[in-house]
């Protein structure tokens, strides 16, 4: 079997990364000036990322879908980003965020990148703060903190309920100095539809370029660089309905996945406790209440059925029944952590008593977050100060007033903690080839904590990859630049270009969207919440018929010169079926149930998921065969503990 090299540096956990630093390879400033590097992707991990390193004298070429670098997705995360400052003098640690983090992911993350995600997690904050995020502030002036999920303690760093968008603006400040110095060169509408690979002289293939797509006018470009950087988030919207931003999609994972790169861990996808219900079968995205809301709300359910019933049938108001018959179910069995566990512990419960018949909707998939109590102990005012923004929202989408009667939620696809495998160095399985942020796995194991992706994304682009990239270039010194004239840049897009004519030529009768509808009700109902061996089974031959729907019925109108939406959409919607494929292949695979992958064949008395070690402590590497309809084959990584002891998840006690 393949030998996976995560090149993860001798010494205890918490000196890998001085050390690695210590003696990495660098590159001096005359040298950057003739290196070249491609950033595919404009957010908290790209942003950071290419500002990062044109600011340090390489030239970098950055690509992104939209029409700035603002609208990146990142843009829309709201609660906040961790740090290990202990302000509230509270207990908080570099060794406390580690371990909350290894152990909110159910020990499936590699010990030491999240050591060094800790590590770095102080300067991230003192990086912004000199940029001018206006975090939110204590009546003293000092930096204020709130809890999230799977912490005791107080360490996230928060911009009201806008902490993306504020994140989002320091980088893009960063960003676009780099632009006006010229040292990086940014490419907006394009979109990224293949990597390009070249031989070395001993034969090793090296990622040297891409192939983009200018989404104005529709031609396709070749652009060649010495390395390439993936920051382009992950892949949530498979699911058709998820949080995520309607133009989020995972086809440059997919791209150079089919080029070799090692996919791992691919049905390790969060579900996010506190969304909007789904409301109706026209809906094409989901709406996130941040989880900041479970420091102040509480979430109940009705004790007694008919109370469920009533509520479900409108003839009762949740203000109608009394706390006495109210059940806060996370509270009762989770007393420890309370309304603040991890999210798919959170998700899991909310899905157990809708289950039991206990939701609160006319759909029955739903449950209240109740913010009478923080009121009544604040003050409205308060309340209004810390979530106003967030009420607001939900006041526009719903038309309930969250300030009279309770928000009600339920349980979608949020974030994906698999991705594109990476080293330590967010090195992929092939040379020159990074990926960072939600785009790598690296990180967050089989569950995400809440303000870890902001973490995590800035702590890859300004203090990460800046250091092991380097490692790297400065082999590179002596190697020429490309022209993008080289056989291997015509055969990339030659290749890209018959798959659109591919696609305009079916000329079917199934829009893109029906056919993604469909795609994502599969995903849901087989690749969900709960899995099964038989749902998945089953999901895998219902994907196969899905893109063979996609082969011969799909219609996409217009041309593929200039502007065309609807292609754009196929192109993605081709990656999204081989996406979920790969995450079901992964779920089957996987035999134990662990942070988000839920199988309801291995759960406790209890309803907890129930790991098995012995034969599943590893990272899943996934390699393309060659073509969609092979499946794929699966090579391991074994994880290795020092620091922390492996044990089942506690957040009762």
């Amino acid at each position: 079997m393949t030998k996976i090299d995560s090149k993860i540096p001798e010494g205890p956990v918490a000196e890998k990364w001085t050390n690695y630093k210590a003696h990495q390879k660098l590159v001096n400033p005359a040298n950057k000036r003739r290196l070249d590097i491609i950033v595919v992707g404009t957010g908290l991990a790209g942003a950071s990322a290419a500002a990062s390193l044109g600011e340090m004298g390489f030239r970098v070429f950055n690509f992104c879908i939209q029409d700035s670098p603002r609208r990146a997705h990142s843009i829309a995360a709201q609660g906040g980003i961790n740090a290990a400052k202990n302000y509230q003098n509270d207990g908080d640690s570099v060794y406390r965020l580690f371990y909350d983090t290894v152990k909110g992911g159910d020990y499936r993350a590699r010990e030491a990148n999240v050591y060094r995600l800790a590590e770095v997690s102080n300067n991230i904050i003192d990086q912004c703060v000199a940029q001018g995020v206006p975090f939110a502030r204590e009546y003293g002036g000092l930096l204020d903190n709130r809890s999230f999920g799977g912490a005791q303690v107080s360490r996230t760093f928060y911009a009201r309920g806008q902490t993306g968008q504020q994140l989002l603006l320091g980088a893009y400040s960063a960003l676009s100095r780099e632009v006006q110095r010229g040292n990086v060169k940014l490419y907006t509408r394009y979109e990224m539809l293949d990597v390009v690979l070249i031989k070395d002289n001993e034969g090793v293939e090296r990622a040297r370029g891409i192939i983009a797509r200018n989404l104005v006018t529709g031609k396709i470009e070749r652009f060649a660089a010495h390395a390439v950087v993936i920051g382009t988030g992950g892949y949530g919207n498979t699911y058709f309905l998820s949080t995520n931003a309607m133009a989020s999609n995972g086809s440059a994972a997919m791209q150079v996945y089919r080029k070799g790169a090692y996919f791992a861990n691919p049905c390790f996808a969060q579900i996010h406790p506190t969304c909007i219900p789904v409301h109706g079968d026209k809906q094409s995205k989901l709406t996130l209440m941040s989880e900041s809301l479970r420091n102040d709300g509480r979430i109940w359910v009705p004790k007694k059925l008919e109370d469920a019933k009533a509520l479900q049938a409108g003839t009762k108001k949740p203000t109608d029944i009394p706390d006495a018959d109210r059940d806060f179910y996370l509270e009762r069995r989770y007393p420890a952590f309370g309304n603040l566990v991890p999210r798919d512990v959170a998700s899991r419960a909310a899905k157990e008593r809708c289950d039991a018949g206990f939701g609160v909707n006319n759909t029955g998939l739903a449950v209240f977050l109740d913010f009478k109590y923080a009121i009544d102990r604040l003050g409205e005012d308060v309340v209004r100060a810390r979530y106003g923004n967030l009420f607001d929202m939900y006041e526009e989408i719903t038309d309930e007033n969250p300030y009279k009667t309770p928000m009600m939620i339920f349980p979608a696809i949020h974030y994906t903690m698999g991705g594109i495998w990476v080293d330590y160095e967010l090195m992929t399985s092939i040379k020159g080839l990074y990926a960072i942020g939600e785009a790598n796995f690296s990180d967050h194991g089989a569950n995400r904590l809440g303000a870890s992706a902001l973490m995590q994304g800035l702590a890859d682009g300004y203090f990460v990859l800046p250091y092991t990239i380097q490692n790297y270039l400065a082999d590179q010194i002596t190697v020429p630049r490309f022209s993008t004239d080289l056989p291997e840049f015509a055969e990339a897009e030659k290749a890209v270009q018959a798959k659109i004519d591919k696609f305009m030529s079916i000329q079917g009768k199934e829009s893109v969207d029906s056919i993604h509808k469909k795609l994502g009700h599969v995903m849901w109902e087989y690749v969900g919440m709960g899995r099964t061996a038989e749902g998945l089974k089953k999901g895998i031959a219902e994907l196969k018929e899905i893109r063979k729907e996609f082969e011969t019925n799909l219609f996409i109108p217009g041309s593929k010169e200039g502007m065309n939406v609807e292609l754009d959409k196929a192109i993605r919607l081709y990656d999204f079926i081989t996406m979920g494929e790969l995450v079901a292949y992964d779920a089957l695979n996987r035999n134990e149930s662990c942070g988000g992958h839920f199988r309801e064949e291995y759960q406790t008395e209890e309803g907890e998921a129930k790991r098995d070690d012995e034969n599943f402590f590893y990272v899943a590497c996934w390699e393309y065969q060659g073509d969609d309809e092979k499946a794929p084959v699966l090579h391991k990584e074994p994880l290795v503990y020092e620091a922390i002891k492996v044990q089942t998840r506690n957040y009762k006690s």
